[in-house]
């Protein structure tokens, strides 16, 4: 199929990366319950590769973390539902447009794509047309002997790269954000994720 690569927009809910994957991996938006129990048994059936080093976090300690649907996922877990799913994942990153691909080297033959502004992941498609429903989408590309997967490739990339332009992106080392709790300021991910763990709130709102 030739025709746009689109954003496809996942729900703000701290579930975006798994509900992204779920929908690339399988067509359905709402496997992040399903998905955050299988990086916690791979997390848990391998302690000596998922170490406290690694995890940031003892592993018995992670595997309850990821489990609270309140938390975000990442690249660690990306890495791991590559290789589950047995298929690369390309990351673009608006803020920097870089390609993050995981499951690289393990010699998948198809890949998925995300997209992610900083703070969240929506998940990327190829339509038919502009404005062509959902259920028309291919978001499983075929990987060839050059580890590329053809023209949508490029598409994404310039889909990140037009998203970068009108500045579409959270930076998270900057940013500014107010605790919907108390109402103190913070700047960047650093201070908010030492705000959330003295005070236990959670609830950020960006505010320039």
């Amino acid at each position: 199929m030739d025709g746009p690569v689109v954003r496809r927009v996942i729900p703000s809910d701290n579930s975006c990366l798994f509900n992204a994957v779920g929908y690339v991996m399988e067509n359905n938006k709402n496997k992040a319950p399903e998905l955050r129990q299988v990086i916690a048994a791979a997390v848990a059936s391998d302690p000596e590769k998922y170490n406290e080093a690694f995890l940031g976090k003892p592993n018995e300690a992670y595997c309850a973390w990821i489990l609270d649907p309140e938390k975000w996922g990442g690249a660690i877990e990306l890495s791991i539902l590559s290789e589950y799913y047995g298929r690369e994942i390309a990351a673009y990153d608006i803020q920097t447009t870089r390609c993050d691909l995981y499951g690289q080297g393990k010699n998948y033959n198809e890949r998925a794509m995300l997209i992610y502004d900083g703070l969240h992941y929506d998940a990327l498609a190829m339509s038919p047309a502009e404005g062509a429903p959902e259920e028309f989408d291919q978001t499983i590309y075929v990987v060839d002997q050059n580890r590329s997967i053809g023209p949508a490739e490029g598409l994404a990339l310039d889909l990140a790269k037009e998203a970068h332009r009108k500045r579409s992106y959270t930076d998270t080392a900057n940013f500014t954000l107010r605790c919907g709790v108390c109402q103190i300021g913070v700047i960047g991910q650093k201070e908010a994720v030492e705000h959330a763990q003295a005070t236990g709130h959670v609830n950020f709102q960006e505010y320039k």
